[in-house]
C-alpha cells in the first residue's frame, strides 16, 4: 500500500485513539523490518501536521514478545508525551513501557503489523468511542469479581483468584496520562493473583507469537498447577512452545499473566494474526509478565493462547456464554 493510502490510518490512530495534542512530545518507535518502517513513516507523517515535536526511533528487532528496547529508546519513550510502538517484536511487556506509563506517558502499541494495510483495515474501521464504554464496563465487572471460571467446547476448564487485582480497559483511547492500549484490537483483561491459577488451558485458536500466519493446526493443551504452566501436549505447535519457553532459561515465562476478552466488533473472527487479541468474544490468556497489567511476576517474554467460544463466568455471573457478551 502506497503512503497516500496509509495517512487516513495513520490520522485516526494520532488523532482519535492517541489524543496527540499541539505542541506534546511524540516518539514513534520502529524496527528495521520493513513493514514497521513503513507504519512508522505514516505515524510519524501524521503525527507532524499536529506536532512539529516528533521524534522516530529505529532498533533492531528484539528476540521475543516482551523483551527489553535498548536503553536510547526506553530513554526517548520515557521523555514524551505519546509513544507509538509500530515494531515486529512487542515490547508493550517490557520493563521499559512500564516505567514510561508511571511517569505519565501514553502509549499506544502496533505490534506485529505483518503488512501496513493493517493500519486502515481488519479491526482499525472500529468505532472506538463508541465501544469503549462496553470496554469500561467489562473491566470493571473484572474488577468486582473475587473468582473467574473459563470452559470451552475444546476442553479449557481453569479458575482464576481474581481478588484485590484492578480490570484494564484497553480500549484504544488514550484520554489521560499513563495510559496503555493497542491498536488495533479492544480488550478489557486482568493479572489474577500470582501463583492463583488452576486447571487446564486448551489454546484452539492461535498463539500469534509463535507467527505461523495462521490458525494452529492443532490445539495446544496446557497443565496449570499454581498459577504456572506445568506440563504442554499436543502438535507440532505444542512442541514449538516448549522449545521456546525452555529456550529462555527463566521459569516465569510458564506464569498464568492475564485473562483478557476481545471486544473489537469489526474484528469478528480469529485468524492467527496480532488482531486476534480483540477478536470480539474471544478470550486469551497470557502467559509470562503480568507486572505491566497488575501482576507482580516480571518475566523474558509475554506470549498469548487465544480460545474460541469461551464460557466465562465471574463469580456467579455469566459474563461470556459460548463466545456471547451478557452485558
Amino acid at each position: 500500500m502506497q503512503m497516500a493510502g496509509l495517512i487516513d490510518g495513520a490520522r485516526k490512530v494520532v488523532r482519535l485513539c492517541a489524543r496527540i495534542r499541539p505542541g506534546e512530545k511524540v516518539a514513534v518507535v520502529a524496527d528495521t523490518g520493513a513493514v514497521s518502517l513503513a507504519v512508522a513513516e505514516a505515524l510519524a507523517a501524521a503525527a507532524l501536521e499536529v506536532t512539529p515535536e516528533v521524534v522516530t526511533t529505529v532498533m533492531t528487532p528484539r528476540e521475543v514478545d516482551g523483551d527489553e528496547p535498548p536503553a536510547v529508546v526506553a530513554a526517548a519513550i520515557a521523555a514524551a508525551d505519546v509513544a507509538l510502538l509500530p515494531v515486529s517484536y512487542s515490547i508493550s511487556h517490557s520493563s521499559a513501557v512500564h516505567g514510561a506509563l508511571e511517569r505519565g506517558t501514553r502509549v499506544l502499541a502496533l505490534p506485529a503489523m505483518v503488512n501496513p494495510e493493517m493500519l486502515v483495515r481488519g479491526g482499525p474501521e472500529a468505532d472506538f468511542e463508541a465501544q469503549a464504554p462496553v470496554c469500561r464496563t467489562v473491566a470493571e465487572r473484572l474488577t468486582a469479581a473475587a473468582s473467574a471460571s473459563l470452559r470451552t467446547p475444546a476442553g479449557t476448564d481453569c479458575t482464576f483468584d481474581l481478588r484485590g487485582r484492578t480490570g484494564n480497559a484497553h480500549d484504544c483511547v488514550l484520554d489521560r496520562p499513563g495510559k496503555f492500549s493497542a491498536f488495533p484490537w479492544i480488550e478489557a483483561n486482568i493479572a489474577p493473583v500470582d501463583g492463583k491459577v488452576e486447571g487446564r488451558l486448551v489454546f484452539d485458536g492461535s498463539i500469534p507469537n509463535l507467527r505461523l500466519g495462521g490458525l494452529l493446526r492443532s490445539p495446544v493443551v496446557c497443565t496449570v498447577e499454581g498459577g504456572r504452566i506445568v506440563r504442554v501436549e499436543g502438535g507440532p505447535e505444542a512442541e514449538m512452545i516448549r522449545k521456546v519457553w525452555a529456550s529462555l532459561g527463566d521459569a516465569a515465562v510458564y506464569n498464568i499473566a492475564q485473562l483478557a476478552i476481545g471486544l473489537n466488533p469489526s474484528i469478528l473472527t480469529l485468524t492467527g494474526r496480532w488482531t486476534d487479541h480483540g477478536a470480539f468474544g474471544t478470550v486469551h490468556i497470557g502467559i509470562g509478565t503480568s507486572a505491566n497489567l497488575g501482576g507482580v511476576t516480571r518475566a523474558v517474554a509475554h506470549f498469548d493462547g487465544m480460545m474460541f467460544r469461551p464460557t466465562l463466568t465471574l463469580d456467579q455471573t455469566v459474563l461470556l456464554e459460548d463466545g456471547e457478551l451478557k452485558l
